[in-house]
């Protein structure tokens, strides 16, 4: 079975973070849930970007090397948000990727933010809302295409969902959407199961 790191949003590792990792682990897979905020939960995500803001890019960076540092190369990078900018810069930066799972965010792999080329032969799977106004409306989606297209089909996937909500895979929070969250995980699970079969 695949070995997973997942990182949280904004909001921490949220009780709905943790189901969403005990769900992954009923295909029968390896999830860690490292927490980046050390027990923290903002309320909002404006709350939760102001946490992020205070701590800065160099203390989330090290925390995030840190609760991967002993886990071996070959493990699946997946992130929420904010959580999924950490998953794609192990699975660009970190040698032994076996693929990638960006929940509803996704930075481009060409330009000034980017981390550099994406790694031959890792998979990626991206999932975000169509009318989400921090995946759809701020260049994500894009981003999103982009990656797809550039790895191609038999290596990529974008998977659009209707609606508006951020964090909607979330079951803890007030975005929740239930019907696409089980959408998303199945597709997750397929995904896993193709990484672990060694044909994604």
């Amino acid at each position: 079975m695949a070995e997973v790191v997942l990182f949280h949003h904004v909001q921490g590792l949220t009780d709905g973070m943790r189901a969403f990792a005990d769900h992954l682990r009923t295909g029968g897979h390896t999830v860690h849930t490292p927490d980046l905020f050390d027990g923290a939960r903002p309320p909002t995500i404006a709350a939760g970007v102001a946490l992020t803001r205070q701590l800065g890019d160099a203390e989330l960076n090290a925390r995030a090397t840190g609760a991967v540092a002993t886990l071996p190369a070959p493990v699946v990078y997946a992130g929420f948000s904010f959580g999924a900018a950490q998953a794609q810069r192990f699975a660009q930066t970190r040698a032994g990727a076996r693929g990638a799972l960006l929940y509803e965010a996704c930075l481009p792999i060409t330009g000034t933010w980017a981390f550099g080329p994406w790694p031959a032969g890792v998979p990626v799977q991206i999932h975000g809302m169509d009318r989400d106004p921090f995946f759809a409306l701020e260049g994500d989606v894009d981003a999103a295409r982009e990656l797809v297209a550039t790895v191609g089909a038999s290596q990529g996937e974008l998977f659009l969902y209707p609606g508006d909500r951020h964090l909607f895979t979330d079951s803890s929070l007030a975005s929740y959407d239930p019907e696409a969250r089980a959408l998303v995980l199945l597709r997750s699970l397929a995904f896993l199961e193709r990484v672990d079969r060694g044909v994604a």
